[in-house]
């Protein structure tokens, strides 16, 4: 407990700690955001709760490592992983996901959390359970005497996140498919009777959420790890911040997404890096008792 309140009382005699986390907790909120708008896609479209999600992050993680290995440069690995996870996601989406559209919540529940062991074992098959990173050689910005510390591989990985992040967006209100799907999500038989296939649709939206999720892994494994077995920490993460913003709400998305970056950056200052991830769990189940308060109340104002 010393400890503790020893870390917690630095946050107000020297307040450049806080500049620090908060910048550590933007850039890492960044790609939960990235990845949780591609949760936040496949949740609302075709009501199917992905408990693979941190995997296929892990996965285009480890798509760009090993091109990387084979020479090519680690930037290129991000729209490399964006096509090989979208070619991943369209085969699990007809070999998988189709046949649980419309089921109960926990057939879809049980199919993808059996898929997410399915894709560790295989990367720890395939690449061993080493943690693996790529290095960018690129210089540190220091900011406050050197006491703030900002690596360009960050910076430039936040800004390839934003960039994906805007290029969906713009596909999403301007383009035939994207209108598609937003109609998709809004009602799907009402879709059917306009003559939109659904079934088109259904794949495409899964197939991008797994890209979105590769691109990420891809920058991941340039500025942090990826080991096998890390994906449900990106799972609970995506969980959390779609469970907080809603579905089709992607200023909220981002919010959320950059708020639990910060959030988790001060648990591991306070408490210690090995309570960072139980951050995370802690935040989905206050915002899951928030949720289900506000069920109840709207239950009883609707009685």
């Amino acid at each position: 407990m010393d400890q503790f309140a020893s870390n917690f009382a630095l946050l107000f005699e020297y307040p450049v700690v806080n500049v620090k986390i908060i910048v550590d907790g933007l850039m890492v909120g960044a790609l939960f955001a990235l990845a949780a708008y591609g949760l936040a896609l496949v949740w609302g479209v075709m009501n199917v709760k992905n408990l693979a999600q941190g995997d296929f992050v892990i996965t285009g993680g480890y798509v760009s490592w090993w091109l990387v290995q084979h020479g090519l440069h680690p930037l290129l690995g991000v729209p490399v992983a964006f096509v090989v996870l979208w070619g991943i996601g369209w085969v699990i989406y007809k070999t998988v996901i189709a046949r649980v559209i419309g089921r109960d919540l926990f057939t879809s529940l049980l199919a993808t959390f059996g898929l997410a062991i399915m894709m560790a074992q295989l990367l720890n098959l395939l690449f061993g359970s080493d943690t693996q990173s790529v290095r960018l050689d690129l210089p540190t910005l220091y900011f406050f005497d050197g006491f703030v510390d900002v690596p360009m591989a960050k910076l430039i990985g936040v800004a390839m996140a934003a960039v994906l992040a805007l290029a969906v967006v713009t596909f999403m209100k301007h383009s035939r498919m994207g209108q598609a799907i937003r109609a998709t999500a809004q009602d799907a038989r009402a879709a059917r009777v306009m003559g939109i296939d659904t079934e088109k649709v259904y794949a495409f939206t899964f197939s991008l959420n797994a890209a979105i999720c590769g691109a990420a892994g891809a920058i991941i494994v340039m500025v942090w790890l990826v080991q096998p077995f890390y994906g449900i920490a990106y799972s609970i993460r995506a969980f959390v911040v779609v469970t907080a913003a809603g579905l089709g709400n992607l200023p909220g998305v981002i919010a959320a997404g950059l708020g639990i970056g910060v959030l988790e950056q001060y648990g591991a200052h306070i408490f210690g890096i090995g309570y960072q991830q139980a951050v995370a769990v802690l935040l989905l189940l206050f915002v899951l008792m928030i949720r289900l308060a506000q069920q109840r109340r709207m239950r009883q104002v609707l009685q």
